[in-house]
């Protein structure tokens, strides 16, 4: 029986209608580069003093004695206390130069009149708009926690509904769901509105990019696949990161900015006419014309005259059976090759995140000009990819990805030598290089991929083993191999 490469191989490898949906397919997650990373402006914290109120007809020398200065240094004042104002009203009225006594011993209180925020760099972020300082420091993080949590229900969400209803439609929806809510988003009356949009905008964004990751994954040839999602899917997303700062250095409102965005997302729409559906989903679901159609127009963008009858009498019968015979989600669990692997490469992906988000949303603490920091850090992603790219067409998997893990964990820890006056601005770094190391070791227990076709069914991954020397599931896996053996021979 032929699998699916075999069935388009008269196709070629890189013809006019693959180029195309590479292209395409590459270009709609451009806005999946600047989606998540649009908090390090929206959700920038301002230089901000407690506000002091007009009508108490101070001074200019007295207003400048209002806010204590942080305790061991000159020049920094509090950003969340001043002095007492009925206090300092009262000395001012006895004496007009403050310089006369020693203000540092009045009693403090809380900025009960709000604050002040520069606009030196922005017009309005969340932190300015709803007071998101002092006490409240806690709910931007808790914000952005929200949004990661939706990428997370979206990346598991995703793939069962794309099964059931089709990449394409998975696809253009859930970029619709990113448009929607980033507009919705610019019309939150609160912060608590906010978060459930943020929420939701986060299932949407990583909805979009593992569609159309696993979309491009199947209609490509398996000698694109690795530039698909390197090269192509990896530097269009950082070309996404790139635009940020750009949109970001001229539109320094946290609304107009995140409206800016969407405008920018609506661009995408038209694709839908330009980029098929996959025509090996639709074979697994035994939608057979529909798939045909596909593969015979890719066939005449390509210049080539396709073969009278696609596919065999028995293979259409097999495809017919395996419609017949859906696998449900809890396949995964049952098998425990198939559990061991799942759960390994769960970790790991989970890890990586940490890492990545964790140091790409640290950008406002870095010194230098945030908009360049961040737009440095989308373009040093495009040499990473362009080398992963050249990595994994020479090199087994396996090894390639323990060295990388275990070089950015140790570069991580090395950090962690750069003197500090406080040891908690190194723990991250700490956390996330000691997490590194432990995933480039966890990785030893996977497969290995490198030239070995992979698994189409659920019964042709319980041959995997999750790691060398691990023993098969069961005896009728050593039957399914047999099996596997008999249908290659024909």
């Amino acid at each position: 029986m032929r699998d699916y490469d075999e069935i388009t191989a008269f196709l070629g490898k890189w013809g006019p209608a693959q180029k195309l949906i590479f292209l395409l397919l590459t270009v709609s997650v451009i806005p999946n580069g600047f989606s998540p990373f649009s908090i390090i402006f929206v959700g920038d914290t301002p230089e901000h003093r407690c506000s002091i109120p007009g009508n108490l007809n101070l001074s200019q020398a007295w207003m400048n004695r209002t806010i204590p200065l942080v305790p061991g240094t000159q020049v920094q004042y509090s950003q969340c206390s001043r002095y007492r104002l009925d206090v300092i009203r009262s000395l001012s009225e006895v004496f007009p130069d403050p310089d006369l006594l020693n203000v540092s011993g009045i009693e403090e209180e809380p900025c009960l009149d709000g604050w002040d925020y520069s606009q030196d760099q922005y017009t309005s972020t969340i932190i300015s708009e709803w007071d998101l300082v002092c006490d409240d420091t806690w709910k931007e993080p808790f914000a952005t926690s929200l949004y990661f949590f939706g990428m997370m229900i979206g990346s598991g969400g995703s793939g069962i509904i794309s099964d059931r209803f089709g990449r394409k439609i998975v696809l253009f929806g859930t970029m619709a769901v990113q448009i929607l809510f980033n507009l919705l988003l610019t019309l939150s009356p609160s912060w608590e509105i906010f978060c459930l949009i943020n929420f939701c905008r986060g299932i949407g964004e990583m909805s979009n990019y593992v569609t159309a990751f696993v979309l491009g994954s199947e209609i490509l040839q398996k000698s694109i696949r690795v530039a698909f999602s390197t090269f192509g899917i990896g530097c269009l997303y950082a070309v996404g990161y790139m635009m940020l700062s750009f949109v970001a250095y001229f539109v320094r409102g946290w609304r107009m900015l995140i409206l800016t965005l969407s405008l920018i997302s609506l661009l995408y729409i038209p694709l839908w006419w330009f980029i098929p559906e996959s025509p090996r989903w639709l074979l697994s679901k035994g939608r057979v014309k529909e798939a045909e159609s596909i593969i015979r127009l890719m066939a005449k963008k390509n210049g080539i005259t396709p073969p009278a009858a696609l596919f065999t009498d028995d293979e259409l019968e097999h495809m017919q059976n395996k419609q017949a015979k859906s696998v449900p989600v809890i396949q995964l669990i049952k098998s425990r090759n198939i559990l061991v692997i799942t759960v390994i490469s769960m970790l790991i992906w989970m890890i990586v995140a940490i890492g990545y988000f964790g140091l790409s949303l640290n950008v406002p603490k870095l010194h230098g000009n945030d908009y360049l920091n961040c737009f440095l850090f989308g373009a040093i992603e495009i040499p990473g990819y362009i080398a992963s790219w050249l990595i994994l067409q020479k090199c087994p998997r396996r090894l390639s990805h323990v060295g990388i893990l275990a070089l950015s964990g140790g570069v991580l820890l090395i950090m962690n030598l750069i003197p500090s006056s406080i040891y908690q601005e190194n723990l991250p770094f700490i956390v996330m290089g000691v997490l590194m190391v432990f995933s480039a070791i966890v990785v030893l227990f996977l497969p290995e991929t490198f030239k070995i076709p992979l698994p189409d069914t659920i019964d042709q991954m319980q041959n995997i083993k999750w790691c060398p020397g691990s023993q098969s599931d069961s005896t009728q896996t050593r039957i399914n191999r047999v099996e596997m053996s008999k249908e290659e021979m024909l």
